[in-house]
């Protein structure tokens, strides 16, 4: 004979209160949301979005330079040539997630000119409506909000210090200099001195350096927007192929 569970109430009796079926899709709901928040993130920065592009530097300009053959003398006139690169490096955290941003354009002209062991006269100009990254959300805060390309659509070096070579580097020698100029981004015009390092290779000159950038100092908006923040500063970076005119 089965046991009495009503208890004199007519109701049978529940051994413990059971969750509604709607809290308990709320909780599940929650703990998915949750992990969507903090996993996606990881998912999309780790496995997803590509890998950052390694740092300009004159040993990745050296894989696509052109060859040639180093002689006669250095004096004279040097322009900007194909494979040459500048950009933009800013670190992101979406989520507690860190990744790298990066941006570059290969429209860059400029020249230089070399006197015995000095260097008086340098710069160049990079194209920055055509600066893309892997992302197209971001490069579409770039050219707006941020640069505002359709104002200011270059960014450029101008050297204002010779720089003294001390010796001419021999073929295949790196050097690093220090060099003093104007450098004009979104409109705003300030004088740094950045490391480049140098390098002959074949017929070429390579040169490469970063230059620091505090977003406020040139009236920069801070690239933060949506989940996606960033520092108050960023990288340029430039990686530069010279040839003799």
């Amino acid at each position: 004979m089965a046991a009495d569970t009503t208890q004199g109430t007519g109701q049978p009796t529940q051994p413990g209160k059971k969750r509604p079926r709607w809290l308990k899709g709320l909780i599940i709901g929650g703990i998915i949301a949750v992990v969507l928040l903090v996993g996606g993130p990881f998912v999309y920065i780790n496995f997803i979005e590509s890998t950052p592009p390694a740092e300009l530097s004159v040993d990745t300009q050296a894989s696509g330079a052109g060859g040639g053959t180093t002689s006669g003398s250095v004096d004279g006139t040097w322009k900007i040539t194909s494979g040459s690169q500048a950009g933009y490096r800013v670190k992101e955290v979406l989520f507690g997630q860190s990744t790298t941003a990066v941006g570059r354009t290969s429209d860059v002209t400029g020249q230089m000119i070399i006197s015995g062991t000095t260097v008086p006269t340098a710069g160049f100009t990079a194209d920055m409506t055509t600066v893309a990254s892997d992302q197209s959300q971001r490069d579409n805060q770039f050219r707006g909000r941020i640069m505002e390309t359709s104002k200011y659509p270059t960014a450029s070096f101008t050297l204002t210090k010779p720089i003294d070579l001390g010796s001419v580097p021999g073929a295949g020698e790196k050097k690093t200099y220090q060099a003093t100029g104007d450098l004009t981004l979104h409109g705003v015009t300030k004088s740094v001195t950045i490391p480049l390092t140098t390098q002959r290779s074949g017929a070429q000159i390579l040169i490469s350096g970063q230059i620091p950038v505090v977003f406020a100092d040139y009236n920069i908006n801070n690239p933060s927007f949506s989940e996606i923040k960033t520092e108050d500063n960023g990288i340029m970076e430039v990686g530069l192929v010279f040839t003799k005119a």
